[in-house]
């Protein structure tokens, strides 16, 4: 799904503080037309979004400088048409509320490709009553949980015993789970 015509300039903020993930979607977004931007940080944001007006933003929530729920807000203050999709390893209902009464118009639950945002973006930019014919695949429990673990192993520096420990299950366990291959989305 390509920018129409008219948005063939339209231009994207990626903040993302891992470097890798935020240069793959920059790089998705360029290929499909966009001008598009990174930042790790929420002032690398603020100052990106000063100079590029961007008309979409994909912000991951969890920022080393601040809250991800805080840029909304401010880019939203920056500019009120500014579509903003909200990604998070690991998502709550109460941070999607949160997100979207900030000013988010989605919420995806990483590892979202830029498929997933552009659908996101498209159905943030429908015409009032026309329904949008789009599809998103809810991962499956084994998939979330799988997900849920590796980001607690990666707060914990890799620490498999303190990783069992905030899970709450036996650190053998924890490890016949890392033993296995990722659950397919």
């Amino acid at each position: 799904m390509s920018p129409s015509p008219a948005e063939a300039s339209a231009t994207v903020l990626v903040v993302d503080d891992d470097e890798r993930f935020r240069e793959r979607l920059v790089r998705a977004f360029v290929r499909h037309g966009f001008q598009a931007q990174g930042a790790a940080t929420t002032q690398a944001a603020l100052g990106a979004a000063r100079t590029l007006r961007p008309r979409y933003a994909v912000v991951d929530l969890r920022l080393p400088d601040g809250s991800g729920l805080e840029l909304v807000r401010e880019l939203k203050a920056l500019d009120a048409n500014t579509t903003v999709v909200v990604l998070t390893g690991y998502g709550s209902i109460a941070t999607a509320v949160e997100a979207v009464r900030r000013g988010a118009t989605h919420y995806l639950a990483k590892p979202a490709d830029v498929d997933d945002i552009l659908l996101a973006f498209a159905g943030a930019t429908l015409p009032s009553g026309q329904e949008a014919a789009l599809t998103h695949e809810v991962p499956s429990l084994a998939r979330a949980e799988w997900e849920h673990i590796q980001r607690v192993l990666a707060d914990c520096g890799g620490n498999i015993s303190q990783a069992a420990r905030l899970l709450r299950i036996q650190r053998r366990s924890l490890q016949r789970k890392l033993a296995k291959y990722p659950v397919p989305k």
